[in-house]
């Protein structure tokens, strides 16, 4: 029995004050901080070489990307909100309206899938496959707050999970229909 692979986790959260994304560039002391106006009106800060990016909006908003797990992408949100606070531009380091937003996993069926039928057999109402414009199924089951991504080969991407939990339960419900409908 196949279990997902956590490949990203995605938080979001909010400073509660606005930040002068131009002054907090030049305060902070981080790995990378990227601020170029120009390009992207967001302040990028990554706290270590392999770490997740953290992206801060001007209405204090932040977003963070590429956590391999639920307690790196916490640790991380703590020691920017630490280092915020250490700088003096937090009164504490605290959010409390931070929250896991999406997870995505890849997982492997572990055999080739014929794509055209099971596009019929999922429902054409919450599945589009159309080879010419990307080589995979997209799926939306209505059971699930995911979209999963089938391929050819087998390989499964689930993406929107809420939770891991709720990712590997929408990999077990298209594992079990591809079952029904297509294993050799």
């Amino acid at each position: 029995m196949t279990s997902v692979q956590i490949e990203n986790i995605v938080g979001t959260g909010t400073l509660g004050i606005e930040v002068d994304v131009a002054v907090v560039s030049n305060d902070l002391e981080a790995y990378e901080v990227t601020y170029n106006p120009d390009n992207y009106h967001g302040l990028y800060v990554r706290l270590n070489e392999s770490g997740p990016l953290i992206t801060v909006y001007r209405t204090g908003k932040y977003i963070i990307t590429g956590a391999d797990s639920e307690s790196e992408l916490f640790d991380t949100k703590d020691q920017f909100l630490s280092l915020l606070n250490d700088k003096g531009i937090l009164d504490r380091p605290e959010d409390d309206s931070f929250r896991v937003n999406n997870i995505v996993c890849t997982a492997d069926l572990e055999y080739t899938i014929d794509l055209n039928r099971l596009s019929i057999a999922l429902g054409l109402e919450q599945s589009e496959y159309e080879p010419e414009q990307f080589p995979g199924l997209v799926h939306r089951p209505a059971e699930h707050p995911c979209v999963i991504l089938l391929f050819g080969s087998g390989k499964c991407v689930v993406t929107g999970a809420p939770t891991l939990d709720a990712a590997e339960e929408a990999f077990d419900y298209i594992r079990n229909r591809v079952d029904e409908v297509l294993k050799p």
